[in-house]
């Protein structure tokens, strides 16, 4: 089975930058998508020729061109939600998409970003909020004898060696410890970054870059898109890498095989 998650940054724009291409050429068991930015009756007419393939979810939250999640798949989930149970304002802002299948339940989300400094503490708190009421969910999901697969934007650099310059972002909103704590905390729940646990001390790999300075060409990125697992599908996993050479979106895609 193969896994996609990328954080396509509106998904109307990303259509004319080689989405379809990206689809057709991977053949997908599951891709998620984040912050599309659409409304359901929003989504380009061009995204419906590859659904002869793929069956779809998609939760856009009750803000237009805001957040946005969607879960695309060839074989149909044992069931789906996109209620989020611990907390009414996240459904709102449609970040999160359940799948469950047969080995494991999928979670297709885009975390809250956090704001900027300049915007106080309330967006900072709304995250860190998420990340708490997240992590009890998943934890009773494992009580259920399931297992987990964590996917999407964590908007979140955990180490230093997942962003270019965390010197000079130490005080940067998605890296700041109080936040990187969350990312300790989902480890220490049983959870596993799959990326860095096969590639330890790789250096330079990240699936975000700023639009601005060149940030992209020159490799000055973060590293804030996972997939965490939980330990019971570890020795099932055949391979876990980023697709950092497909543009159209500020992220680049990253792929699970197992």
């Amino acid at each position: 089975m193969k896994i996609a998650s990328w954080n396509v940054n509106g998904i109307r724009a990303v259509i004319k930058k080689g989405l379809l291409d990206w689809i057709n050429d991977n053949e997908f068991d599951i891709f998620c998508l984040q912050e599309t930015k659409a409304f359901e009756n929003q989504i380009p007419k061009e995204l419906y020729t590859v659904l002869d393939k793929y069956s779809y979810i998609w939760h856009n939250g009750t803000r237009a061109g805001y957040s946005g999640v969607a879960t695309f798949f060839k074989k149909k989930p044992n069931s789906n939600n996109n209620k989020l149970f611990f907390c009414e304002i996240f459904e709102q802002d449609g970040r999160i998409i359940e799948t469950e299948y047969d080995d494991f339940v999928l979670l297709n989300i885009y975390f809250p970003n956090g704001g900027t400094k300049s915007n106080g503490d309330e967006m900072l708190s709304h995250k860190l909020n998420f990340y708490k009421n997240l992590i009890e969910y998943v934890n009773n999901i494992l009580k259920e004898g399931k297992e987990v697969i964590i996917a999407g934007d964590f908007n979140i650099a955990h180490t230093e060696i997942d962003l270019a310059r965390p010197k000079d972002n130490k005080n940067s909103i998605g890296f700041l410890p109080i936040e990187r704590q969350y990312l300790d905390l989902l480890h220490n729940e049983g959870y596993i970054d799959v990326f860095r646990y096969f590639n330890p001390e790789l250096l330079d790999k990240y699936t975000w870059w700023s639009y601005r300075a060149g940030a992209r060409p020159r490799n000055v990125g973060w590293r804030i898109d996972y997939f965490f697992v939980s330990k019971g599908l570890l020795s099932k996993i055949n391979n876990v890498y980023h697709q950092d050479q497909i543009l159209g979106s500020d992220h680049c895609p990253i792929v699970l095989e197992f």
